[in-house]
């Protein structure tokens, strides 16, 4: 069992890339008062990736500022592979350290497949997946360096953002194959840097945000108050700090009064024909095989 003693941040210092709303501010200020020193980096676009603007990581700043803790904005473009190296640069020249990144930033543009654009497919796959790779990869290389000169590594933590949207939605296929592919990024990239002293995480989360107003409220899954984004922080702190330390290449969830461990894809049922399969003996034998297991696998709604 873990001490409180772990789960303290003071010293240490964190990017919370799309803090500037919802539950990646959520997450900020839990980092925040834990005692981690917290750059917010947000680009102040609209849900759906319009506009810019300093406004929305300046007021986070400037609220955990008036808590107490200690905070910075810094308005940029996380997918751009210079400005993600100068966000590690400005958190390692200023603060002398950097200990975690935590990756909200995200947009939706939601329609159908038949009504969806290239530009929108790019775009949406482009925020949501490029922002964790340019983060991981300035991240990855300070780490790098700075082990080399350490008897012991301590313990450095990368937290991409994925959805319940991976599991698949109508109306967002872009939002959900961008969220899934967090999935496949964040068991790659736990293997890779596993052995640096870098946890590599996948955070579910459920709560309130601009996102789900986007929701014809008929159909919103929560309210506000059912599912509120603070929530969602203290799990985004405990998996920075030394108490989840084992913790890596693991998918958490968090919403609400609950937190759960999502299961890897694997196997449920196998069978093996000697010299190999035919589409005859597949049609013969599938059936079998897929005795107890739903195979019409639709039941997915906004």
């Amino acid at each position: 069992m873990s001490t409180s003693s772990e789960t303290d941040l003071d010293g240490r210092v964190c990017v919370v890339a799309g803090g500037g709303n919802g539950i990646g501010e959520a997450a900020a200020h839990s980092l925040a008062e834990a005692g981690a020193t917290v750059l917010v980096n947000d680009l102040g676009t609209s849900v759906h990736g319009e506009g810019e603007s300093p406004d929305a990581a300046e007021s986070v700043a400037a609220a955990i500022r008036e808590d107490g803790g200690d905070a910075t904005a810094h308005f940029g473009d996380v997918t751009d592979l210079d400005y993600a190296a100068s966000l590690v640069e400005a958190a390692v020249s200023t603060h002398g350290r950097l200990d975690c990144v935590a990756n909200f930033a995200g947009i939706i543009r939601d329609r159908f497949a038949t009504n969806l654009s290239g530009e929108d497919w790019d775009e949406v796959v482009r925020v949501n997946l490029r922002s964790n790779f340019a983060l991981l990869r300035a991240a990855a290389r300070h780490w790098r360096e700075a082990a080399e000169g350490e008897a012991l590594s301590p313990q450095r933590s990368f937290l991409a953002v994925t959805s319940r949207g991976a599991l698949g939605n109508v109306g967002q296929l872009n939002y959900c194959t961008s969220k899934a592919g967090v999935l496949g990024f964040v068991r790659s990239a736990s293997s890779e840097l596993y052995s640096t002293g870098v946890r590599v995480n996948a955070l579910m989360p459920s709560g309130y945000s601009r996102m789900t107003e986007t929701v014809p409220e008929e159909h919103r899954p929560y309210t506000r108050e059912e599912m509120p984004p603070e929530k969602v922080g203290p799990t985004a702190a405990f998996l920075a700090s030394d108490a989840a330390t084992d913790v890596t290449g693991v998918t958490v969830y968090a919403g609400g009064d609950r937190v759960a461990i999502y299961s890897d894809p694997e196997p449920v049922r196998q069978a093996i024909r000697p010299g190999g399969w035919t589409p005859e003996a597949l049609a013969e034998s599938f059936g079998d095989l897929a005795e107890g297991v739903e195979l019409t696998r639709t039941e997915r709604y906004l």
